[in-house]
């Protein structure tokens, strides 16, 4: 019983970001805390810190970027084309966390963004 229990739990913890309310870049910051979809036109990809940390904008450019997908440290080899997501619609899944009062989700994982 316990093992059902336990593989049911894991089942609806892995289906969590797929059940993820979508939101507009300029409402992320009322989700902070929260896991959700942010779904907008990528404005801005930025490259710093020698390309250990990329910063894909939604809603304006930098410093008026309303929301913003981090990908920091090592996790930036993972995202190779980062770069021909400029213009793009997408939606990026995860942990909306408030940095310096804009909007975030720091992306682990390729599967967090989707192309619209």
């Amino acid at each position: 019983m316990r093992i059902g229990i336990l593989v049911l739990a894991a089942f609806v913890l892995a289906a969590a970001p797929a059940l993820a309310a979508v939101v507009r870049p300029a409402d992320a910051r009322k989700h902070a805390g929260k896991t959700v979809t942010v779904q907008g036109v990528v404005s801005e990809v930025r490259h710093i810190a020698d390309g250990r940390e990329i910063f894909i904008a939604l809603g304006g450019n930098y410093p008026n970027t309303v929301f913003r997908a981090a990908i920091l440290g090592r996790d930036t080899a993972k995202f190779p084309h980062a770069d021909s997501l400029s213009g793009k619609t997408i939606a990026v899944t995860g942990e909306v966390s408030l940095y310096k009062g804009r909007a975030e989700i720091v992306i682990h994982d390729p599967g967090q963004v989707k192309i619209k």
